[in-house]
């Protein structure tokens, strides 16, 4: 008899504390190796610019660069030579991610607080972004969608993606196509840790941005963290997860299916399902293992149900909310008779798909939604990237002369409470003679 498929099986009240613990605590243990390699790798760009660059492409991608920017012609190039049936559907999910960003703009604001006193707050668009597109294993011309989109549609200045080069010197052909159709103004073929660094603190070739967005394997992701004394990063962001709630109406073969599509992405993948009854639970994992060994991703697909799946079995929809905000997945599936009922009772998820014909696939390529999203239960504090993130804000006030001696003797005493004298003395300066 073969081995089963999934890490946890059972009821989700008979779960250990420890198995508990592992799928809320999905960060893992802190990698001080891969820590310090980045911030090794760090230093070398901040002190040596574009030789460091230079060096670590014939390092990590084994490539003799004669240029770091890849010139709008091969950006063309790509483009041409992708298939049509992938570029009219890119050409498609760029048409809806800026639709659905667009009415996300945020609007300037003005009120007033007392007779005289107006606070306003205006968003104002980045002068520069980063966008990090992943290579090698990874490439996700999608992902540069997410990324340049957004932020084009929020106005902002100059637009950058970097991506790591194949044997040809070049980012992918996806990639490259990818970056012309969003409308983005340069590309550099840089990738890893080196990639954000050279973005974070700039080089002679590479401006510094005033933010970092984009998904990254484990050394992108540390560098991010590393580089926030000097620039702006999105959600730190780890191996893609799901979670699926689903009672008597959902599909087994439809939650297996979503638990697959995220574990075919990363070993490290968590995919977990909470299922009311012995039944349909029971359906579910027969249809996961049967989904699994046969998967052409199959390598992936089980080292990630092994290490983190579970499917497990709740007696109600009521004992699962707790758990989803306790895990705040990154992806929520509501497979259940009422979804939209249900969508009420979800707290702290990266993004929710609403009904099991909202497959998280269609949501990562089509919907228009953003798939770059917080991670390892960070959706707790953190959003997807929406087009708020290329904003920065300018607050002001203005103060009538009957507002200024009206608050004058206020502030005045205010100030002397915390031993702010020349504060004090700039307040009541404006009181009415």
């Amino acid at each position: 008899m073969s081995a089963p498929v999934l890490k946890y099986q059972g009821a989700l009240s008979a779960l250990d504390p420890e198995a508990r613990r592992k799928l809320l605590a999905r960060t893992g243990e802190s990698d001080a190796q891969v820590a310090s390699r980045v911030q090794a790798i760090i230093a070398r760009v901040r002190a040596e610019g574009d030789r460091a660059l230079f060096d670590f492409a014939r390092e990590f991608d084994r490539v003799e660069l004669q240029a770091l920017e890849v010139p709008r012609a091969r950006w063309d190039v790509a483009l041409e030579s992708i298939p049509s049936g992938v570029r009219e559907a890119l050409t498609r999910a760029a048409r809806n991610i800026a639709r659905a960003h667009a009415a996300q703009r945020p609007q300037a604001t003005e009120v007033e607080t007392e007779r005289g006193v107006v606070v306003g707050r205006r968003p104002d668009p980045l002068s520069r972004v980063g966008v990090y597109a992943p290579g090698g294993r990874a490439v996700y011309p999608s992902s540069v969608l997410m990324g340049v989109v957004p932020a084009k549609v929020a106005g902002v200045g100059e637009v950058i993606v970097c991506s790591p080069p194949g044997p040809d010197g070049l980012p992918s052909a996806g990639v490259l196509a990818a970056a012309a159709l969003a409308g983005a103004d340069r590309v550099f073929a840089l990738g890893g840790a080196g990639a954000v660094a050279a973005l974070a603190y700039g080089t002679r070739s590479v401006p510094r941005v005033d933010r970092i967005v984009g998904p990254g394997n484990a050394y992108v992701a540390a560098a991010k963290l590393q580089v926030v004394d000097a620039v702006a990063i999105d959600a730190p962001a780890g191996p893609s997860e799901i979670l699926v709630v689903a009672d008597a109406s959902a599909q087994p073969e439809a939650v297996a299916r979503e638990l697959l599509a995220q574990a075919e992405h990363d070993p490290e993948a968590c995919c977990v399902a909470l299922v009311v009854g012995a039944s349909l639970a029971q359906a579910v994992r027969d249809a996961v293992e049967q989904q699994a060994r046969v998967a052409r991703r199959g390598d992936i697909v089980l080292a990630a149900l092994g290490s983190r799946g579970a499917v497990l079995r709740i007696d109600s929809l009521e004992e699962a909310w707790p758990f989803v905000a306790d895990f705040a997945p990154e992806h929520l599936l509501l497979a259940t008779s009422k979804p939209s009922e249900d969508l009420a009772r979800v707290r702290n998820a990266g993004t929710v798909f609403v009904g099991q014909r909202a497959s998280v696939a269609f949501g990562d390529y089509l919907t228009g939604a953003n798939h770059v999203l917080p991670t390892a239960g960070l959706a707790r504090a953190y959003s997807g990237l929406s087009v708020l993130d290329f904003y920065r804000w300018t607050t002001w006030q203005r103060v009538t002369p009957e507002a200024a001696a009206a608050m004058a003797d206020d502030v005045g005493t205010l100030a002397d409470s915390e031993g702010l004298f020349a504060h004090a003395a700039a307040a009541r300066a404006w009181r009415a003679p």
